[in-house]
C-alpha cells in the first residue's frame, strides 16, 4: 500500500445523459468549474471529455478543449489535466449490410483522436487499448490504430494512461512496451464494471492487476452502482483511485450526487477511513513523473 493514493475526477465521460441528473457539467465554464472544485475537495487528476454546449452531446471540439484547459491552468496550474481520446473508434454495423457503417459510427483515423492532445499538450491523456463490443455497437482500437496515436502522443510530449477493459488489453499493452511503441513500465488504469469487459470484483481485480509490468502505476474503477466499492478496493491492492460523474451519478442509493466535489468527498474519505491519505497534485507530479506544468 502506497503512502499517498492519488485521486483522479472524471467529470463528466461521454455515456453519462444531461436526463439522467441535473448535475451534469455540459459547458466549458462547467466543466472547468467542476474539476476545480475536485481539485480543492482532494482530486490531484482531472480526466477530462467535453459536450456541445446546446445539445449536451459528447464533442471532439479543439475550441471546447481549449476553452476548459485554459480555465484549469489559469486558477490551479498543478492540477494534472489528462484529457480523453476515446471518441472516435466506435463502429455501428449498418443494416442490411454489417460491413457498411450504419448510423452512430464515429470512426475516425488515430491522428484526428489526438489532434485536441498535441494542440493543447495536457500532462496525460487516455490511450484506449481495448476492441470490445458495448451494447450493439463495437469499439475498435487495432495495434496499428494504437500505434500511431501513441505516435503522437510521445512526440507531444504528454504521458499516455493506458485505460485497459480486460485481460488481453494488458497482453497488448506488455507488446507495445516489449516492442518500442510505448514506454515501459506504464501508467495504467484498469476499467471494470462495463458490460462485456472486465467485470468488477476483487477476484477479477487482483487478476488485472498480475498482469501488470512490474513497477507500472496504476488506477482501478467500476461504473455505477460499485463505483464506490472499487475505490476501497483499488485502494486495498495497492493502486490509485477515480471517481466522478463520468463513472457514477449517485452518492448514495437513490441519491444523486449534487457534483464531482461531493463523490470526490466522499472517496476521501473512504481512503482516509482506511488508513490512507491522498496525494497533492505536487505529489502526483512527482510521482508519474510529469512536468511542473505543460503550459509551456
Amino acid at each position: 500500500m502506497s503512502a499517498s493514493t492519488i485521486l483522479t475526477c472524471a467529470v463528466t465521460g461521454n455515456l453519462t445523459r444531461p436526463e439522467q441528473t441535473p448535475h451534469l457539467p455540459i459547458t466549458p465554464s462547467q466543466i472547468a468549474e467542476e474539476a476545480l472544485a475536485a481539485g480543492e475537495a482532494g482530486a490531484a487528476a482531472v480526466h477530462l471529455h467535453v459536450r456541445d454546449p446546446q445539445t449536451g452531446a459528447p464533442s471532439m471540439d479543439i475550441e471546447l478543449y481549449a476553452r476548459v484547459v485554459e480555465a484549469i491552468r489559469r486558477h490551479d496550474p498543478r492540477l494534472v489535466i489528462n484529457l480523453t481520446t476515446g471518441p472516435g473508434g466506435r463502429f455501428v454495423p449498418g443494416e442490411p449490410d454489417p460491413r457498411v457503417a450504419g448510423p452512430g459510427t464515429s470512426l475516425l483515423p488515430p491522428e484526428a483522436r489526438v489532434e485536441h492532445v498535441v494542440a493543447l499538450r495536457p500532462d496525460i491523456c487516455s490511450l484506449d487499448l481495448n476492441t470490445m463490443n458495448s451494447g450493439e455497437q463495437v469499439v475498435i482500437n487495432t495495434p496499428r490504430s494504437v500505434a500511431r496515436m501513441a505516435r503522437a502522443i510521445r512526440e507531444a510530449g504528454v504521458v499516455p494512461e493506458l485505460e485497459c477493459f480486460d485481460s488481453g488489453d494488458l497482453v497488448l499493452a506488455q507488446r507495445l512496451i516489449d516492442d518500442g511503441v510505448l514506454q515501459g513500465p506504464g501508467l495504467f488504469t484498469l476499467v471494470t464494471g462495463v458490460r462485456y469487459a472486465l467485470p468488477f470484483s476483487p477476484a477479477a481485480l487482483a487478476f488485472a492487476r498480475s498482469l501488470l509490468p512490474a513497477g507500472a502505476q496504476w488506477s482501478a474503477f467500476a461504473v455505477g452502482r460499485q463505483a464506490f466499492q472499487a475505490v476501497a478496493q483499488s485502494f486495498l491492492l495497492g493502486g490509485n483511485v477515480r471517481i466522478g460523474l463520468e463513472d457514477t451519478i449517485y452518492l448514495d442509493k437513490g441519491r444523486l450526487a449534487t457534483g464531482n466535489a461531493e463523490l470526490v468527498r466522499k472517496a476521501r474519505r473512504i481512503v482516509e477511513d482506511l488508513g490512507g491519505r491522498l496525494a497533492t497534485a505536487a505529489e502526483t507530479r512527482a510521482q508519474w513523473g510529469l512536468r511542473e506544468s505543460n503550459r509551456a
